[in-house]
């Protein structure tokens, strides 16, 4: 079990050095994966009449179908588009191979009341419940209908409940923009679906830690509920589900892309400056041959200092709707707190660092605090950027 909390530790710096999105797009959802739950010889849960396999298949192509009607620009992708059997683990080289912005699970519930209703949106993170540690087991076991699966995944057993919480200690690198797209997501199942909304959620499904971009686990109802399980065998029902679903994805998309425009603006704008800045004192360097030397020697300390300590690593603990001080006494205890403004939510960050390494040190501090959901956020100057985009930064000065 030690060896598999390490992998997990590694694994969290890992995904943030993943291939980058093209400069050129003007996008910041161009890809997404849709992921049908189980399949093959893997039924998932078992209705009275029906197959959670079954299901979520039908309930994915339906979506696919929506998408390319109505978002043609975007490319749709399936880890399965009929009924076999894939490993968790390739679901997720599905996705990272193709560079994929956008992850979606589709599942139905079960459990042992068949009074249980409702649709429930999980993003990857702690169990915050034992009923939310328990949808996670449930399908956490697909890994027991493959091959050698304690070898592929490092000694995990979804059996075991020392793994479960071990499990439950890795966060996801786009846990922001995954718990974004739930939240959308189980608004449209309230609003215009009319279905019971047990909430976003957080636990540690296998088919979530590996992926490299933001992605939810969908369970889109109960078929231990027998008038469930007949709203989601229906052709109406199922088309209900993938409809909400679409809105959901149609919105983040909306929503992402204007921030992905406001962040290039920023950058050419920065680029621009820059570029003025290193003009400006060419032009004033000797000439001859030693004029690139001088110009090297002679440059501004103080621009040179904050080009290499602009960019900085921080740990988002809470957010809220409204604003309140730094030195609010509820933070009474904690170093460099700092409150930024983000997607209509006042979001709060303790400690500042240089490094990812150094702000996962202060990441498990905070969680042994109990703030068991901190985690890292990337800033060039005083302005949020994904993980992704401070570490591509990062490497370009170092090849400088």
């Amino acid at each position: 079990m030690k060896r598999f909390g390490a992998y997990f530790g590694i694994l969290l710096i890992l995904v943030c050095f993943q291939p980058f999105e093209s400069e050129a797009s003007s996008s910041a959802v161009n890809t997404v994966v849709i992921d049908p739950g189980h399949g093959g010889r893997e039924p998932g849960a078992v209705g009275r009449h029906s197959l959670e396999k079954d299901i979520a298949l039908s309930i994915s192509l339906k979506l696919g179908e929506y998408i390319n009607q109505h978002l043609p620009e975007v490319e749709v992708l399936f880890t399965r588009d009929k009924d076999v059997f894939v490993p968790l683990h390739e679901r997720a080289r599905i996705a990272n191979s193709n560079n994929a912005d956008l992850f979606i699970s589709i599942h139905c519930n079960s459990t042992g009341s068949s009074r249980a209703r409702g649709t429930e949106t999980f993003v990857m993170g702690l169990h915050r419940s034992e009923a939310n540690l328990e949808v996670a087991r449930r399908e956490n076991k697909s890994i027991l209908y493959e091959d050698d699966y304690l070898e592929t995944y490092d000694g995990f057993d979804p059996r075991s409940p020392e793994a479960n919480i071990i499990f439950s200690l890795y966060q996801n690198a786009y846990l922001d923009q995954s718990l974004k797209m739930a939240s959308l997501v189980q608004d449209q199942f309230r609003e215009r679906a009319r279905r019971i909304d047990r909430g976003v959620k957080q636990a540690g499904f296998l088919v979530l830690y590996e992926i490299t971009m933001p992605g939810i686990l969908v369970e889109t109802g109960f078929l231990s509920n027998p008038a469930e399980e007949q709203y989601l065998m229906s052709e109406s029902g199922q088309a209900y589900i993938a409809s909400a679903i679409f809105r959901a994805i149609r919105d983040y998309k909306e929503e992402q892309d204007a921030l992905f425009a406001d962040q290039s603006h920023n950058r050419n704008a920065r680029s621009n400056s820059l570029s003025g800045i290193t003009e400006s004192t060419q032009d004033a360097s000797p000439s001859g041959s030693d004029s690139h030397a001088t110009a090297d020697s002679s440059r501004n300390p103080d621009m040179t200092e904050m080009e290499e300590a602009d960019i900085t690593f921080r740990v988002q603990f809470t957010s809220m709707a409204e604003k309140v001080s730094p030195d609010d006494s509820r933070f009474n205890g904690m170093d460099d707190v700092y409150v930024y403004h983000y997607e209509g939510l006042y979001r709060y960050t303790a400690g500042q660092a240089s490094t990812l390494e150094q702000a996962n040190v202060i990441q498990m501090s905070l969680q042994d605090a109990g703030y068991h959901d901190a985690f890292v956020v990337a800033f060039l100057d005083d302005e949020r950027i994904s993980a992704r985009e401070a570490i591509r930064l990062l490497q370009e000065r170092e090849t400088q």
